[in-house]
C-alpha cells in the first residue's frame, strides 16, 4: 500500500512535478502512521524523525556502490561522479530507501536530503536511568568503537535543506521487493526495452574514423562474436566538450556508414551530452532557455521548458532519422570530485530551479528530452545519471569509476531503487580480471563493452575471443527469458535484476550475489578460482554444468560464473544469433 502526507508547505520543483502518471493507488497517510513522524520546521530547512527498532536495515537510496545495508550511515543524496566514499554521492541519488520492517520511503525532494540511517535521541533521561554498576570499557579497534550499537531510542532523521516542508510517501508491503515494485509501479512502471537492447554492445575507440569503424565492425562478425548496437564516442562530432551536435569531417560518408552498419544488423549509439558549444546549429535557440552559466564554454539548457526540449529533440531527431537508435548521454551529473566542471548548485536556470535542484532533475530531463527525439523509435539507452522516479526510461547508468566490487555493488542496489545499471567492461591487467567482468557484465542489466580509447578489440590482449564469445552468446540465448523479467518490471515493477534480500529475508547478510530475472547470480571475483554461494531453501540447478543444489552454502570452484535456477524452472531459450532484428 502507499500512503501520502503532506508536511509543512513543498517546494514547486520536485520529482513527481515532472514524473510520469503513477500506475498505483495512493491513499492519505492513516494517523496511525503519520503520529509517528516528528516533523519540524528551521532555518537549515525541514526535519523528519522516524522512530526504528534496534535491528532495522536500510536499503536503496538510489545508485549506492559503497555499501549495500546503510544501517548506522548518514547518507546524502548528493549528485556527483564517481563517489569516493560511502556518503550517499551517487551518479543517480534517489531520496527512496525501504527497511527489512515492511515499510520504505520517498520524500519528494530534489534537494541534497540528508538521512541519518540510526541516531539515539536524546529523550530527557536521567543519569539514574542508566546502570553504572561494572568494570570500565575499553575498546582497542576502530571496528568495534565505531561499529552500530544503538539499542535504545533509535531514530531515523531525514533532513531537506532550503525546503520547509516536504510530501512524505510510505509504502508498506510483506517483502521489500513488493515494496520496491510499488514504488516503480508509482514511477510509472518499469521499461519494456526492445529485444535487440537484451543484445551485446560495442563502443568503439574515440579516434577512430569512419573507415576504423567499418572494420572494427566487419572483425566482430567475422569472429562471430554476437552484437547487436555499435557505439561512436566523442570524436563523431565536430566539438565535444561541449558538444556542436555535428558530424566531424572524419565522417564525411556518415550517411554510407550507417546505412552499411544498418544492413550489418547493428543499431548504432552516439555519445553525447547536454552542454551546447556555440558552434551548435541549436545555440542561439537554446540561449534565452538556459542557466546562467556555462559547462565547457557551452550552454545548460532549462530541459523543464518543453520548448527547449523541443529544439533540441528536433535536432536529434535528424540523427535518428540518418538511422541513428540511441545515445549514451554523459557528464549530466555533479563533479564535486571529478575536476568541478560542472554548474554550481547556486546556478540560476530559467524556470526558477536552482543548481542544486537542477542535478537532481538532469538526468530525468535529459531522458525525456531524448524519448522525444527518437520520435516512437525504441530505444535502450545510456546516461550517467538519473533520479527518482525513472523506472519506465529506457536507459541504463554507467560511471567512469572501475573497482569490481563497487559495480558488484551497484548492480545489487540499483534494483532498490527503480533503476538500471552496467557494469561495463573497459581495460584490465589480467585475462582474470577480463573474464570475470565480462561474466558479470553478461548477467546484467545491459551488456556492454566500453572500448572507447582502445583501438583494438580489449580481448585481443588475453587471448579472449572465445571466452567472450561464450558470454556474449548465453545473453543472446537469455534474451526470451530477460525478456520475460522486462515484461513483469513493466506490468508489476519487479526488479529485473535486485538483491537477495528483497525476495528472500534471510538473505540480509548476502551482499555479494543478486537476482537475475529469478535465477541466483554469484560472481566469482577477478583472480579467484572459488567462492562461497548461499542458495534459498529448496533445489537449485547451475545454469552452465547441470550440476544440483540444495539451499544453504556451498564452496563452488569453477571458471564460469555460478548462476542457478530452481529445479524444474530451467530458463526458456533462444538460438544464438549473431544480432536480433530492428524494430
Amino acid at each position: 500500500m502507499i500512503y501520502k502526507k503532506t508536511f509543512g508547505v513543498p517546494e514547486k520543483f520536485v520529482p513527481t512535478y515532472f514524473a510520469p502518471e503513477p500506475k498505483a493507488g495512493i491513499a492519505d497517510m492513516p494517523d496511525e502512521i503519520s503520529e509517528k513522524i516528528t516533523f519540524s520546521v528551521s532555518k537549515r530547512g525541514c526535519r523528519f524523525l522516524i522512530p526504528i527498532e534496534a535491528d532495522t536495515a536500510f536499503y536503496g537510496f538510489g545508485l549506492q556502490m559503497k555499501a549495500v545495508n546503510q544501517r548506522g550511515n548518514k547518507i546524502t543524496v548528493r549528485c556527483n561522479a564517481d563517489p569516493k566514499a560511502n556518503t550517499g554521492d551517487s551518479h543517480a541519488p534517489v531520496p527512496f530507501f525501504v527497511t527489512n520492517k515492511g515499510w520504505g520511503i520517498f520524500a519528494d525532494t530534489a534537494r541534497n536530503a540528508v538521512f541519518y540511517c540510526g541516531n539515539e535521541l536524546n529523550r530527557g533521561l536521567r543519569s539514574s536511568d542508566f546502570n553504572a554498576v561494572g568494570e570500565s570499557e575499553f575498546i582497542d579497534n576502530t571496528r568495534d568503537l565505531y561499529a552500530d550499537k544503538i539499542r535504545e531510542n533509535a531514530t531515523l532523521t531525514v533532513e531537506i535543506p532550503v525546503a520547509q516542508g516536504a510530501d512524505i510517501y510510505y509504502f508498506t508491503g510483506d517483502r521489500i521487493v513488493d515494496i520496491v515494485s510499488q514504488y516503480n509501479m508509482f514511477s510509472g512502471g518499469g521499461c519494456l526495452p526492445p529485444d535487440w537492447g537484451f543484445g551485446n554492445y560495442y563502443r568503439c575507440c574515440g579516434r577512430y574514423n569512419e573507415d576504423e569503424v567499418l572494420a572494427m565492425a566487419k572483425s566482430i562478425r567475422e569472429q562471430n562474436i554476437p552484437c547487436d548496437t555499435l557505439g561512436l564516442e566523442p570524436g563523431w562530432q565536430t566539438r565535444s566538450y561541449s558538444c556542436s551536435y555535428v558530424w566531424s569531417e572524419k565522417f564525411k560518408n556518415h550517411k554510407s556508414l550507417l546505412e552499411k552498419l544498418i544492413g550489418m544488423g547493428y543499431k548504432v549509439n552516439l555519445w553525447e551530452h547536454f552542454f551546447v558549444h556555440p558552434s551548435s546549429p541549436i545555440f542561439d535557440d537554446l540561449l534565452p532557455l538556459s542557466a546562467d552559466y556555462y559547462v565547457w564554454q557551452g550552454l545548460v539548457p532549462d530541459f523543464s521548458f518543453d520548448e527547449a526540449q523541443r529544439i533540441y529533440a528536433d535536432h536529434q531527431h535528424k540523427l535518428v532519422e540518418e538511422g541513428v537508435y540511441g545515445f549514451k548521454v554523459d557528464e549530466c551529473d555533479g563533479s564535486d570530485f571529478t575536476g568541478g566542471w560542472s554548474y554550481p548548485d547556486c546556478a540560476e536556470f530559467p524556470s526558477g530551479m536552482d543548481g542544486e535542484q537542477y542535478h537532481h532533475l538532469a538526468g530525468t530531463f535529459g531522458a525525456q528530452t531524448l524519448l522525444k527525439a527518437m520520435g516512437g523509435r525504441p530505444t535502450y539507452s545510456e546516461i550517467r545519471a538519473l533520479g527518482p522516479l525513472c523506472s519506465s526510461y529506457p536507459f541504463v547508468l554507467y560511471s567512469d569509476l572501475y573497482d569490481f566490487d563497487d559495480f558488484l555493488r551497484a548492480t545489487i542496489n540499483s534494483g532498490f531503487s527503480g533503476l538500471l545499471w552496467s557494469p561495463e567492461v573497459r581495460q584490465c591487467e589480467t585475462k582474470s580480471d577480463f573474464v570475470r567482468r565480462i561474466q558479470l557484465v553478461a548477467f546484467s542489466a545491459q551488456s556492454l563493452i566500453n572500448a572507447w580509447y582502445y583501438d583494438h578489440q580489449p580481448w585481443l590482449d588475453f587471448d579472449a575471443a572465445d571466452d567472450v564469445r561464450e558470454m556474449f552468446e548465453m545473453r543472446m540465448r537469455l534474451v526470451p527469458y530477460i525478456k520475460k523479467a522486462f515484461v513483469r518490471y513493466r506490468d508489476e515493477g519487479v526488479p529485473p535484476v535486485r538483491s537477495l534480500v528483497c525476495d528472500y529475508k534471510n538473505a540480509k547478510h548476502i551482499e555479494d550475489e543478486y537476482i537475475f530475472g529469478d535465477m541466483i547470480v554469484a560472481p566469482i571475483k577477478p583472480e579467484q578460482a572459488g567462492r562461497e554461494v548461499w542458495l534459498p531453501e529448496g533445489e537449485w540447478v547451475m545454469l552452465f554444468d547441470g550440476g544440483e543444489y540444495s539451499g544453504g552454502f556451498h564452496e563452488i570452484k569453477t571458471e564460469k560464473i555460478p548462476v542457478y535456477y530452481r529445479k524444474g524452472e530451467k530458463p526458456e531459450m533462444a538460438e544464438v544469433s549473431q544480432y536480433l532484428p530492428f524494430e
